[in-house]
């Protein structure tokens, strides 16, 4: 993603936060990246992290203080029937 932002895209909005569709099968695994994975990924391009809404708008502060007040916990997924 670094490298692409290099290369001159300049969006992460179609970074997938998390993925859980695996681990709702049953899989232990799945992907999750934090805001600040996601700011890293930007800041190792050289380029700044802007949160927006997927209108292209500007996040609320107190949406970007939700945010950053849970950020690295994941949510607890409901158990996998059998």
């Amino acid at each position: 993603a670094a490298e692409m932002l290099r290369s001159g895209a300049n969006d992460l909005g179609g970074t997938l936060m998390e993925e859980t569709i695996s681990r709702m099968a049953g899989s232990s695994y799945g992907s999750y990246k934090s805001v600040k994975d996601l700011i890293a990924v930007a800041d190792a391009a050289g380029r700044p992290a802007r949160p927006r809404t997927t209108l292209y708008g500007q996040v609320p502060q107190e949406r970007q203080q939700a945010a950053q007040a849970s950020d690295g916990h994941l949510p607890q997924l409901l158990p996998v029937l059998d």
